[in-house]
């Protein structure tokens, strides 16, 4: 593995023996053996090269808002977007982003256009390319609504598929199957609207997510999708787990669907949290629970 580090080294800015916990806003993780920050396209083709002929185990991750990382060490490298990747162009009512972007950054910038489309964005703390992968979404609306398309990385290319090839649907894409498949950079289609307007929008959202969220504690945001016709908050609050801990990690006695780090929160704190609200769900409600966090570095 020394040699393969030395090699892609080359073409970024790297660092090893990276704690998953520091790249995460989870702040949860064992050790990986090494993170790598690409500078360009170029570069991120010459290492996917090298890790795919090396057979070496990688993960893409922009700023691991939506993430949950065993504690177990991970011997393989962690390629991160969201130092380099991060230019935007503007025209007209067109967006083009690269994929390590900041989605709040973006909505702001968008906002001081007169562009909407991207208000029930502005409080997401994930990158474009994050925010793709998961077809991401509040106040009822999802990243589908507004992209034309994706540009990505397969098969040795780069290219840009259409938003019906994206295969997007609740907090899905096409992306959880083509694991390979790396997003590179979005084109969003906004709406021209009064800046006063949008910023009411933004503001009055800004003002329900510091009521309604523990922002003050490290989280990965919504833990359960919604079952279908439900909300899951309302089955976590029924079943009476608002503020249960295992370890550090709790049931927030803010949001039920959140499950916050109180400060040094592992794995198994974590999971074992969400297994019993699921098991409850289940046994009690006959309800399906489905994890919206990503689990990283898992057996199962």
């Amino acid at each position: 593995m020394d040699e393969i580090v030395n090699e892609i080294a080359l073409y970024g800015d790297i660092s090893e023996y990276v704690p998953l916990s520091t790249c995460t806003t989870l702040r949860i993780g064992g050790t990986a053996r090494a993170v790598i920050y690409p500078k360009n396209d170029l570069a991120l083709s010459q290492i996917m090269n090298i890790l795919l002929k090396k057979r070496v185990p990688y993960k893409i991750i922009g700023k691991g808002s939506n993430l949950l990382c065993n504690d177990a060490e991970f011997n393989g490298i962690v390629i991160r977007l969201d130092r380099y990747f991060n230019e935007y162009y503007f025209d007209e009512n067109k967006l083009v982003a690269q994929a390590g972007c900041s989605i709040i950054s973006l909505s702001y910038e968008a906002m001081k256009k007169g562009l909407s489309g991207l208000e029930f964005a502005s409080g997401i703390p994930a990158t474009v390319g994050g925010v793709t992968y998961m077809n991401a979404g509040a106040y009822k609306s999802n990243m589908k609504d507004v992209i034309d398309r994706v540009y990505i990385y397969r098969d040795g290319k780069c290219e840009w598929i259409t938003n019906q090839e994206c295969q997007f649907e609740y907090r899905k894409s096409i992306f959880h199957m083509q694991r390979d498949w790396i997003i590179l950079g979005v084109q969003f289609s906004l709406t021209e609207k009064p800046v006063d307007e949008i910023r009411e929008i933004m503001d009055d959202r800004r003002e329900r997510r510091m009521k309604t969220q523990p922002l003050d504690h490290f989280n990965a945001g919504s833990v359960f999708r919604n079952p279908e016709g439900k909300l899951a908050w309302q089955i976590v609050e029924q079943l009476g787990f608002r503020g249960k801990k295992i370890g550090d990690a709790q049931v927030s006695e803010k949001h039920v669907n959140f499950i916050v780090n109180l400060g040094h929160a592992t794995a198994w704190d974590f999971i074992t949290l969400v297994k019993e609200i699921q098991k409850r769900a289940k046994e009690e409600l006959n309800e399906d629970l489905v994890m919206e966090v990503e689990k990283f570095n898992w057996n199962d």
